[in-house]
Order: structure tokens, then C-alpha cells, then sequence
């Protein structure tokens, strides 16, 4: 008699992670080469290639750190061009100094907030990152709800006696109350 066997992962699954890996990729790609061009705007000359007099002063100086972007369609990493001895400042367009994520993922967070995602009710944030039209089905949404559960739980409990910490963070409220010179922290 045949055994029967199910696969934790199917094709489609498979399909659509790798689709959606591909889709970051190119992305990315294309985000790398848009900041390429700018620079070889700003400078007036392609890479490798010789200063003519009318163009700007400065040359490209390799590349900054990788640095992390957050989309909503997920995080890529990009490397800023560097330029040294420019007549004027440098400014992108394309990716401002600092900026870490998109706006509209930055103006997604505290709706996911306000939607419940602090205090564990996450029917509501799937379709916030998903938008309405989202296929999610009640049986999906608490498939995904009792996963983070139980993820969650396994945290909570998880013994911090085995890790070496290298800082530990607290925070207080410091309010001037009572007779005492100095404020206390609560």
C-alpha cells in the first residue's frame, strides 16, 4: 500500500517566494543603476572617463556602506556612489541622506498600529499591508493569527540566562513630585 504524503510547501508557494525575491532584485538593480545615472549626470561624464573643461569639477570615489532600504514590497540593500572634490554639494533625488524606508511604508506603520497590531489583533494588519482587495480568507487570517501566537509565546518564554547582553535599556519618567530637590524616575 502506498503512503500518502503531503508537502509542507507547495509549487505555487515556491513560485510566487521566488517571483517575489526576483521582483526585489530587480528592484534593487534598477534603484542601483537609477543613483549610477544621477551621479553621471551630475558629473557630466560616464565612469572612467576623462574630465572635458566644461564639466563639473570632482570625481567618483567608490562606495559608501550598504545601506537598507525598506519597501512595501520588502528590504533591499543599495551602495551610494561616492564623489570627492566637487565645486558644490551633492543632493539625490533619487535616495536623500538617511532616508531608510518609503513613505508610504512609513505612513503604513501606525495605521498597522492603530489597527490592532500592538495589542495582537492581526486580522486587520495583513490587510493593511495587503490592501482590501487582499485574497484572505478567515480560515488564512487565523492560520497566520495562531502562528504569530505561538511564535509569540516561544519568545515570552525564551530564558535570557544563556545570552551575554551587550546593553540592557530602561526607561523611565522623571516627574518633579513631592518635597524631595531632585525629580525621581518612575
Amino acid at each position: 500500500m502506498k503512503e500518502k504524503t503531503t508537502s509542507t510547501q507547495s509549487v505555487s508557494t515556491i513560485c510566487y517566494e521566488t517571483m517575489e525575491a526576483h521582483a526585489r532584485q530587480r528592484i534593487q538593480t534598477w534603484l542601483q543603476e537609477l543613483l549610477e545615472a544621477e551621479v553621471t549626470e551630475f558629473l557630466g561624464r560616464a565612469k572612467s572617463q576623462r574630465r572635458q573643461e566644461e564639466a563639473a569639477a570632482g570625481y567618483r570615489n567608490g562606495y559608501g556602506k550598504p545601506r537598507r532600504l525598506a519597501l512595501t514590497a520588502g528590504t533591499i540593500t543599495v551602495r551610494r556612489p561616492r564623489m570627492r572634490n566637487l565645486a558644490e554639494r551633492f543632493v539625490s533625488r533619487v535616495l536623500p541622506l538617511f532616508k531608510r524606508r518609503t513613505a508610504e511604508l512609513g505612513a503604513m506603520l501606525p495605521q498597522l498600529y492603530l489597527h490592532g497590531l500592538a495589542s495582537g489583533d492581526f486580522e486587520l494588519a495583513p490587510r493593511g499591508l495587503l490592501g482590501e482587495g487582499a485574497p484572505l480568507s478567515a480560515s488564512s487570517l487565523a492560520r497566520l493569527k495562531g502562528a504569530w501566537q505561538t511564535e509569540y509565546d516561544a519568545w515570552k518564554g525564551a530564558a535570557l540566562g544563556e545570552l551575554e547582553l551587550v546593553y540592557c535599556w530602561a526607561d523611565g519618567l522623571y516627574v518633579k513630585a513631592g518635597i524631595a530637590e531632585r525629580k525621581a524616575a518612575c
